[in-house]
């Protein structure tokens, strides 16, 4: 099961080429994944307040496929890949209608107050799973 977030590529995302930046997909992936967590039900604001856990990225690999350019209307698919008691490691990919342009396998720890990891609630990993 995936999720899907579109958004719009604007001037200030291109670089001097009239393309997307390369740093600007990280943050089309972010808010993928905060509209993902968001769209299951899950506040992020709450969690920490309540269970004093955040989730935080230890790992990203990403492929730049073809580049977005300005005005173009994006789609970013998350998809839960692997889930552990304390690590969320997720497929995000970036198109543009159908073309692939990015691809990340991105990999989220959840931290304790501490700032060490700490293991999700399990009500929190169903709803991820």
């Amino acid at each position: 099961m995936s999720h899907a977030f579109q958004c719009r590529v604007y001037y200030e995302d291109t670089d001097l080429a009239g393309i997307v930046y390369y740093a600007n997909y990280l943050k089309f992936i972010e808010r993928a994944r905060t509209e993902w967590v968001r769209g299951l039900g899950i506040d992020q604001a709450r969690l920490k307040a309540e269970a004093g856990i955040v989730f935080a990225v230890r790992r990203v690999e990403a492929d730049y496929l073809s580049p977005a350019r300005f005005d173009d209307l994006l789609t970013v698919e998350t998809a839960t890949e692997q889930l552990t008691p304390a690590r969320i490691v997720l497929r995000q990919t970036v198109l543009r209608g159908a073309e692939r342009l990015f691809d990340a396998r991105v990999t989220l720890v959840a931290l304790g107050a501490s700032g060490r990891p700490a293991r999700l609630p399990a009500e929190l990993r169903h709803l991820l799973a």
